[in-house]
């Protein structure tokens, strides 16, 4: 491809050795260039804007918001616009919840460069992106005839705080890496409880381990 007719990427990640590994893989690529980058959520919707760019990566773990709740603010503003979400989570955690909120794609940290790049051309493509493991989980899905399981009807963050409670983090941790109030992290705690029809933090952690919600 000629430079104008490059497939454009917008980083987002926190991590500016992950941005700088991910800028490496890709100026190995003739037909790709990286047209912007940004460490948080806010910054992202502002300057995706301005890069012109075809896909997003996006890292589903920003400091300041949820990656989900970023994906749906950019596919607000351009819905053709291919998200490719990255995260340290294993896929059957997030990626299914990402797909449903607009993403392109989902890709762990731990891939192969050769299929970060793969992945990027065939979301610029038009087309979606799951790893044949993926594929393994949404054909199993598929084939199940029973009640969906009680915490895909949580919300996003409802979810996210789950996983961080049965992770072992306090309410307060958990407020701090999520740049959210105490009162506010409760909240989705008490919530998430209600909803679950669960009375403790412990009870939440054998339900997040009996349903592999976390490493």
């Amino acid at each position: 491809m000629t430079e104008k007719a490059s497939i454009r990427v917008f980083i987002a990640d926190d991590h500016a050795i992950v941005r700088e590994g991910l800028k490496q893989i890709l100026a190995e690529q003739r037909d790709i260039v990286v047209a912007g980058e940004a460490e948080t959520g806010l910054d992202a919707v502002k300057l995706f804007r301005k890069s012109r760019c075809n896909v997003v990566l996006l890292d589903i773990s920003l400091p300041d918001r949820n990656g989900i709740e970023v994906l749906k603010q950019i596919k607000s503003e351009q819905p053709d616009l291919a998200v490719l979400m990255l995260s340290m989570h294993r896929e059957d955690q997030y990626a299914i919840r990402s797909l449903k909120a607009g993403a392109a794609g989902y890709l762990t940290k731990q891939s192969a460069p050769k299929e970060l790049v793969n992945a990027i051309r065939q979301v610029a493509s038009g087309q979606r992106y799951v790893s044949a493991q993926l594929a393994q989980v949404l054909a199993a899905q598929l084939g199940e005839n029973h009640d969906a399981p009680v915490h895909e009807s949580l919300s996003d963050r409802e979810y996210q705080t789950l996983t961080l409670i049965a992770s072992g983090k306090t309410v307060s941790e958990i407020a701090r890496e999520l740049s959210l109030s105490v009162k506010t992290v409760s909240e989705y705690r008490s919530r998430l409880l209600a909803k679950m029809k669960l009375k403790t933090s412990a009870e939440l952690t054998h339900y997040a381990i009996r349903n592999q919600l976390i490493d």
